[in-house]
């Protein structure tokens, strides 16, 4: 079975920064870590392998120090990583990322299962890892709790969904797309043996000459999507505390809310 782990390197802070020129995130000088969610699908990636046998690839497209993170899957498992970074894919929006992404996949071949973490903590948009299942025209199955089977002679998969509401049973045919929670497992931590094997090891690293991609469809000139404007909302003022009897205070607050007109 061949699994496929796709990750990205995010700053790791809260005080994100953009380029007001460019648009796009500001990384120089900023201290990055491997997406917390993309932990929990590097482990989901390595626990199908444990269970069902064959070999785990992980890619990340992003700069040069994007290397680490890769460093990082090496050290807890996985079989083969690879970078994929170009001057051409700099700036890329979503689509643009999953357009890349999917081509670096149909270029490992015959894939089985990729794993994507939800969502990045930096962007929160959710739509890579389904922007990478459309672009391959396979079958996505997102926020992912549970893998319940895995039937590689009937090439077919059943997970269970977490739902706002519950849980949902789907079943799938293979090659598909998941997308994980944090739920579906703890990520374990490196060997002593595994940093040591991916300290000494070669990252490849894939550009635009090395995988057909289109570069029209690549960075800020492929990127159907555009920032216009990015600003810091101003802070909430503080709410009216309203103190009393509940016989008091309630005929108080439906008052004020009809004068809000949040209620009429």
């Amino acid at each position: 079975m061949k699994i496929v782990a796709c990750i990205k390197q995010v700053p790791d802070t809260t005080d994100v920064k953009i380029d007001p020129e460019t648009r796009t995130l500001v990384r120089e000088g900023v201290e990055s870590i491997t997406n917390p969610f993309d932990e929990y699908a590097v482990e989901e990636a390595l626990l199908t392998r444990e269970k069902y046998g064959g070999e785990v690839h992980v890619i990340t497209m992003g700069p040069p120090q994007a290397i680490e993170v890769l460093k990082n899957a090496l050290a807890v498992g996985a079989d083969y990583v690879y970078l994929i970074s170009d001057k051409a894919f700099a700036g890329s929006d979503t689509w643009a990322t999953a357009y890349t992404l999917a081509q670096a996949i149909i270029k490992i071949g015959a894939v089985d299962l990729v794993v994507c973490g939800k969502q990045a903590i930096d962007g929160d948009t959710a739509q890579v890892g389904p922007g990478v299942a459309t672009q391959l025209n396979i079958p996505q199955l997102t926020y992912v709790s549970t893998v319940r089977e895995i039937d590689l002679g009937n090439k077919r998969i059943v997970v269970e969904r977490m739902l706002e509401d519950g849980k949902e049973i789907v079943e799938s045919p293979l090659p598909a797309l998941i997308t994980v929670v944090k739920d579906i497992n703890e990520p374990r931590l490196p060997s002593l043996l595994g940093i040591k094997k991916a300290a000494k090891a070669e990252i490849p690293t894939w550009n635009a000459e090395d995988f057909p991609v289109d570069k029209a469809k690549c960075g800020l000139e492929g990127s159907p999507t555009e920032v216009i404007q990015v600003f810091t909302p101003e802070p909430r003022g503080g709410g009216e505390v309203l103190e009393g009897e509940l016989t008091e205070t309630i005929p108080l607050l439906i008052d004020k809310l009809m004068e809000a007109k949040v209620i009429k």
